[in-house]
């Protein structure tokens, strides 16, 4: 029974440890880096720019995951990000807590 319990903690840590390290790959292959980086301004706001408006907001992923899969607009300038209906509802929460957790 120990055992079991060890390899449970042990695959339960690998996968979020790989779902840790996914998240850019992610937002890579759901096209967020075409006009998104980390640290830099591209075409929309830099991730760790998005972080800091929304950090300490209670409801900052709710509202992130509603502009990830709806689109936006006026937050960030005239430029309005597009819906993105290739990113699950799942996905969006992966994508906006990596972007939340960006410093």
């Amino acid at each position: 029974m120990k055992r079991f319990m060890l390899v449970s903690v042990l695959t339960v840590s690998a996968l979020a440890s790989q779902a840790a390290l996914a998240n850019p790959d992610l937002a890579k292959a759901k096209n967020c880096m075409a006009c998104h980086a980390v640290s830099t301004k591209l075409v929309g706001p830099a991730f760790k720019d998005v972080a800091a408006k929304y950090a300490g907001q209670k409801d900052a992923e709710a509202k992130l995951v509603a502009k990830v899969m709806k689109g936006g607009s006026g937050t960030w300038g005239a430029i309005p990000m597009p819906a993105n209906p290739q990113v699950s509802d799942a996905e969006a929460h992966t994508l906006v807590k990596w972007v939340l957790a960006q410093k």
